[in-house]
């Protein structure tokens, strides 16, 4: 069983689907399954309906069934995922866990126990965090996060068929430890966001410290430890650092730059020249078909974020399911009326090329864009750093200064 914390709707199942070696079976809410759109989602996907108190038309008998079949699933070796908290969400911290999931695994760990499965493997519960960087924006990153398997041993199930409570509880409670350690959490979102600004300007004086994102997230949840510590012991020197951060990035976004475009004075390298004049070629070659591309998808990409904002009423746990069912039908829409278009106009052949063409123009213009959004930066911190170098290189020492002091306050607050 795949325990997972759920802060982004229907993308967090898409997403452990994609990168899931086996195949998962989903305990997803009742009301998901009678959802225009949606409902084909879960159901292709394979999902077991859960039904809740809150939901109206509350059936416990449905839930035994449901129960039953997770179980058997489980009994015989599948994998099924289950959300525990209960609902997507957009807070800072998980909510406390449902019992189901604890219910769902002593069942079938007794099950497992009978003479007929008892020469099976013993039942597991995996934690799986699930980190977004920017939940909420087309393109930014995602972690699947593993952490160490929860054995659950059976216990005697009463004539009901139910585990017996203090299991129930105990499971539960070793189920939310182990989240707790795959999850970045706190009490406020202002932490959160205070703790996701210190290490980008902590990576950034060193970018090679934490290329990969497990390294990016293993360091921000060193620093929200460090956080804890500090408001408790130190809130002075937190409101300090939180200041200076403050100050630093105000200067850095009033020159217009970009932090991972701020490098040390030196000499530009023969690897940053080669690398410029690569992203330059990539951009001369593809901008006649990434114009092409923009031309076509630009009115659909609009489009979808409009009806995102709309719907989604400021919940950003939802903003992403939004876009992804949005454009799901709107940019297909979009490359068949062109295709019409060009059809009627040059022929049924240049109709059928234009389909082809829509999505793959579309993706050129992603790669060709970012890639112009990256040339932009490195050209503006150029610049600031040749014609207004005292102020650039005041920026480089603030950042090191920065860096310096965590360093410092970690060593000061180290167990």
């Amino acid at each position: 069983m795949l325990a997972v914390n759920h802060p982004n709707g229907l993308i967090d199942p898409l997403f452990l689907l994609c990168l899931s070696p086996r195949p998962v079976s989903f305990l997803a809410k009742a009301p998901l399954f009678e959802m225009p759109v949606i409902s084909w989602f879960v159901k292709a996907l394979g999902s077991i309906p859960v039904y809740r108190r809150q939901d109206g038309g509350f059936d416990p008998a449905k839930n035994r069934q449901t129960f039953e079949r997770a179980r058997a699933i489980l009994a015989t070796g599948g994998v099924i995922a289950i959300f525990p908290e209960g609902a997507s969400h957009d807070d800072p911290k998980m909510r406390p866990l449902k019992t189901g999931a604890a219910r769902i695994a002593l069942g079938a760990a007794a099950i497992k126990a009978a003479p007929v499965g008892s020469d099976g493997p013993p039942l597991t519960i995996v934690p799986l965090g699930i980190y977004y960087t920017a939940k909420r924006l087309f393109r930014s990153s995602a972690l699947l996060y593993f952490g160490e398997p929860v054995s659950v041993a059976p216990a005697p199930l009463k004539p009901n068929g139910e585990p017996p409570s203090d299991a129930v509880h105990a499971v539960t409670d070793r189920i939310e430890q182990a989240l707790n350690d795959v999850t970045l959490q706190a009490d406020e979102h202002e932490a959160l966001a205070l703790v996701t600004r210190a290490e980008e300007v902590f990576s950034s004086e060193d970018p090679g410290a934490a290329e990969r994102l497990v390294d990016k997230f293993e360091l921000r949840r060193r620093f929200m430890a460090g956080y804890a510590t500090l408001r408790t012991h130190a809130p002075e020197r937190l409101e300090a650092i939180t200041g200076r951060i403050t100050r630093y990035e105000t200067e850095l976004r009033e020159a217009g730059l970009d932090p991972q475009t701020l490098r040390p004075a030196g000499p530009r390298g023969a690897r940053q020249v080669g690398e410029t004049t690569k992203a330059l070629g990539i951009l001369i070659l593809g901008l006649p078909l990434a114009l092409i591309g923009a031309i076509v998808n630009y009115p659909a990409y609009r489009m979808v974020g409009f009806i995102a904002t709309g719907l989604s009423r400021g919940d950003e746990g939802i903003v992403a399911t939004i876009k992804l069912i949005a454009g799901a039908l709107l940019f297909p829409l979009a490359w068949i009326v062109v295709a019409l278009a060009v059809g009627f106009s040059f022929g049924a052949l240049a109709g059928v090329g234009a389909l082809v063409l829509a999505p793959i123009s579309g993706y050129v213009a992603l790669l060709v864009f970012e890639r112009l959004d990256d040339l932009r930066a490195g050209a503006r911190a150029a610049l600031v750093s040749r014609f207004q170098r005292w102020g650039y290189l005041r920026l480089v020492a603030e950042r090191t200064a920065i860096r310096e002091e965590i360093l410092q306050l970690a060593a000061d607050f180290e167990a």
